[in-house]
């Protein structure tokens, strides 16, 4: 059965059972969305990535900065 969903992009603040918070970059490479994605939906899904995947991959070093302070 085919997924109706795809995850373009995530991220995730997680904590474990010992109580270590770890954030995650999750996704499609941007080589592989054409597996995925056609044409103009291919276009639009790289012009997404391209625009918000530097932003949160500052985010992430960020907040990965800030938790190893606490420990």
């Amino acid at each position: 059965m085919k997924s109706s969903e795809a995850n373009i992009l995530g991220f995730n603040i997680l904590i474990d059972t010992s109580g270590v918070i770890v954030t995650e970059m999750s996704g499609i490479p941007e080589g592989k969305l054409h597996k995925v994605f056609k044409d103009e939906d291919l276009i639009i899904m790289r012009q997404i990535i391209r625009a918000v995947k530097p932003k949160l991959e500052s985010l992430h070093e960020d907040l990965e900065q800030e938790l190893s302070h606490l420990h």
